[in-house]
């Protein structure tokens, strides 16, 4: 960053769709490390602008409006509230998150696609495009879904494949259907776009990507150069749909802008709508977007590595006067619990459920996010890891240190720091390994290396905890109070340097030990120094930093997650084919009865047996045995009338004959339920 002498720097962080909160992988993939990295550029005093906001526009919000039964606008209005609260409650610290249905973001993107227009910019194409066959609607790429082509996952959209992340287009798709009515037919029919002529600007890509860009993380550089091996095609950015930024061109009646031409631009007039607030304080947006001297930075992820690394970059280069990313910092994907996090099918960890469930605990979900950060391939979230990170490193590492710290300045000289006394060999040696902290925690978020700088400042905790436990001065306090001075002085001061090193990733922790130093604020620059908390300032009073998580709230949320999946199974539930035709006669040949239960109990030594005594209607008590113990407990099926085969030879289990069957239906998760009648009739009442 340095050699290329930039004045300030745009940092983006993708515009979450607005049909849905915000999870867990959006926060391990985009906005926690973009926030680290706006809040160490803001520590360092550099001019920094972090923009962000909902994209409203688009398929996802209009199905999601669809399935609710209300308005589009509903929708968005609704999402933007709860995601833009979500992020201001968790600490996402953008300088302004707006919308892409403002007035002034429609003004822009329609004026950005005009000025593309009358410059010649975009070809006018007339192709064939899938439509419904039922209503002559036109449907867009993800409302046609098939088989990836790629990796052969089923439910892949016409425009990506979520299992494996290609972008497609819907011809590519095996098998394609129409997701908004499965029941009817596809149909391709003429209309007429306007396409960006993406190969028009290849080689002027693959110079600025591939020969000026070498440093970029391997994933992006990797995608992009597969790309660009290839011949570019041209792109529509434009659809037909009802709900988007209308064509500003005649004869585009019924036409929007392709979301993915909107949204980009969104940061832009984000940005003017910040400067237009407030000019003393930002300027104006063209410095933050077209001015040489500004670095742009977009934070993303990998499923949007294509759209900002060649379709917004070519729709700025053909509009002109716009600076190009300087680094596209992409994350890989996160899984929970070794399953793809996935919107639809709710599986995954809500920000706004989380703020909830754990209160106060902002700061353990972004350091376990850090920590585990996709940044080179997928990673996996799993609540036992949670659990282990806070209780094992946040509580009994750096908690530990501190508390230990201030709780024995309190005890021994209410609060007062003590001087710094005559130095020993330990004291140097832990001193020596904190002084290159900053260097190192700069070195690597300069490279966005997010999860190796938190560990550089959680290993000055580890130090701190070591130093404190090896000098034991609540043993020392016994003989020699001077050197308990030292050893404490010395431990203050590392809690201090901590406040500071952990300020980019943990910001409430940082903001509360600060509170318990009784300091304001430190600069970003002292980090290191050993002074500084000078002899007799007064501490604040010491609390917990973090508190232990115990078994049972983890416990409550792998039931919540158990009841997701058990909730996917039903809905995804299919019958099995029936069987083979059988004649009338050899269903004639059962003889299915009522019998009502007289008794039931477990089979010893068996764990999936149950014992009925039934009443046949015969006058002669029937013994049968199911192996349903595992669903029902037999004081439950007592007083029942059930449906039993009456005519099987007998069969001996566990020593007990079984006088026929008990018929019970196999439920989706292959649970058993014993079949029973809507009304009482007599035992041995026939079934046919």
């Amino acid at each position: 960053m340095e050699d290329k002498n930039f004045k300030r720097t745009t940092i983006t962080a993708a515009l979450p769709y607005a049909n849905g909160g915000v999870h867990i992988g959006h926060l391990a993939g985009v906005y926690v490390p973009a926030d680290i990295y706006a809040r160490y550029l803001r520590l360092k005093k550099q001019e920094v602008v972090f923009i962000g906001g909902s994209d409203e526009h688009g398929v996802p919000v209009t199905i999601r409006a669809r399935q609710e039964g209300i308005t589009t606008q509903e929708v968005v209005d609704r999402y933007h509230s709860l995601i833009k609260k979500s992020f201001e409650d968790f600490g996402i610290s953008f300088d302004i998150y707006s919308r892409t249905t403002s007035d002034i973001h429609h003004k822009f993107a329609a004026d950005f696609f005009r000025t593309l227009y009358d410059k010649g910019e975009l070809e006018e194409i007339t192709e064939l495009q899938y439509c419904d066959e039922v209503t002559g609607e036109f449907l867009t790429d993800r409302n046609i879904v098939g088989t990836c082509p790629r990796c052969g996952a089923d439910g892949a959209y016409g425009d990506q494949c979520e299992k494996c992340g290609a972008t497609l287009s819907p011809d590519e798709l095996i098998n394609p259907t129409n997701k908004n009515n499965p029941g009817h037919g596809l149909v391709k029919k003429p209309t007429k776009n306007w396409y960006l002529p993406l190969g028009k600007y290849q080689d002027w890509l693959k110079q600025w990507i591939l020969e000026g860009h070498k440093e970029w993380r391997p994933n992006v550089y990797g995608q992009c150069k597969s790309w660009l091996d290839m011949d570019l095609q041209p792109r529509a950015m434009t659809r037909d749909l009802d709900w988007g930024i209308p064509v500003p061109v005649e004869g585009a009646e019924g036409k929007v802008l392709y979301v993915w031409f909107d949204a980009p631009i969104g940061y832009i007039s984000n940005t003017k709508e910040l400067c237009d607030k407030n000019p003393e304080r930002w300027g104006t947006w063209q410095k933050w977007w077209q001015d040489p001297e500004t670095r742009l930075v977009h934070f993303i992820g990998k499923d949007n590595i294509v759209f900002h690394c060649l379709i917004f970059p070519v729709m700025m280069k053909a509009h002109g006067g716009y600076i190009m990313p300087d680094n596209v910092p992409s994350n890989e994907f996160l899984n929970l619990e070794n399953d793809k996090i996935s919107t639809s099918r709710n599986w995954a960890v809500w920000l706004h459920e989380y703020l909830v469930d754990f209160p106060g605990k902002q700061d353990v979900l972004r350091y376990v996010l850090t920590a585990n950060a996709p940044e080179t391939k997928d990673n996996n979230f799993t609540w036992k890891d949670f659990q282990d990170r806070n209780n094992n490193e946040l509580v009994a590492v750096y908690g530990n240190f501190v508390n230990r710290a201030l709780q024995l300045t309190k005890k021994y000289w209410n609060g007062i720091v003590p001087a710094c006394g005559e130095l020993e060999e330990i004291d140097r040696k832990a001193l020596e390994e904190f002084k290159d902290v900053k260097k190192d925690v700069e070195r690597l978020l300069d490279q966005f290396k997010f999860r190796d700088a938190q560990k550089e400042a959680m290993n000055l905790a580890r130090i701190g905890n070591k130093y404190i436990a090896d000098c034991e001065p609540w043993k020392v306090a016994k003989t020699d109070m001077k050197r308990v001075e030292t050893i404490l002085n010395i431990s203050l001061q590392l809690c201090a340097n901590l406040a500071i090193a952990f300020e980019p990733f943990l910001p409430f922790s940082s903001e509360k030990l600060l509170k318990m130093l009784n300091v304001d604020h430190y600069e970003w620059e002292l980090l290191g120094s050993t002074d500084l908390l000078k002899a007799g300032h007064q501490l604040g009073e010491p609390v917990l930093l973090f508190d232990k998580i115990d078994d049972e709230t983890i416990q409550k949320q792998l039931d919540k997650l158990e009841a997701t999946k058990k909730a996917n199974e039903a809905a995804s539930y299919k019958a099995e084919p029936i069987k083979p035709e059988v004649s009338f006669e050899d269903f004639e040949k059962l003889d299915i009865r009522v019998g009502k239960v007289i008794n039931c109990e477990k089979v010893k030594k068996s764990k999936k047996l149950l014992q009925f005594t039934i009443d046949d209607g015969s006058g002669t008590e029937r013994t049968i045995l199911s192996g349903i113990a595992a669903y029902w407990e037999p004081e439950d099926l007592i007083g029942k009338n059930v449906l039993f085969v009456a005519n099987f030879a007998p069969r001996k289990m566990m020593g007990i004959e079984s006088q026929g069957m008990i018929l019970s239906a196999v439920d989706y998760d292959g649970s058993l339920c014993v079949t029973s009648l809507l009304r009482d009739v007599k035992p041995g009442s026939q079934v046919g």
